[in-house]
């Protein structure tokens, strides 16, 4: 995340704005994220992910893949996946186990 950004702190109070107690260092209410992210993606995007893309400079022409990868994501070394560094293990992990045995 670019330093120039304040560090956001939970209040204890769920973000999507229902009004529930969040659990200790939590922003949501169990659940509440994907509510909150669904509400933005339907009011700023028309609830379309090529529109949130677009938006932000991203499709065809400009990987969001290779932008992610650039800030931290890892690639799984047998497949195409992507993702967070725990992801990408939990992933190798699950899917490709037999394959580091051998």
């Amino acid at each position: 995340m670019p330093d120039d950004k304040p560090r956001l702190l939970p209040t204890g109070k769920c973000w999507c704005g229902c009004g529930k107690d969040a659990n200790l260092g939590k922003f949501f209410a169990q659940g509440h994220d994907k509510v909150a992210e669904a509400a933005l993606m339907a009011i700023r995007y028309d609830a379309s992910v090529p529109r949130l893309l677009a938006e932000h400079g991203y499709g065809p022409d400009r990987s969001v893949r290779d932008e992610a990868l650039a800030h931290g994501w890892e690639s799984c070394s047998y497949c195409s996946y992507i993702g967070a560094p725990l992801s990408v293990r939990k992933h190798t992990r699950k899917y490709h186990q037999k394959t580091i045995d051998h």
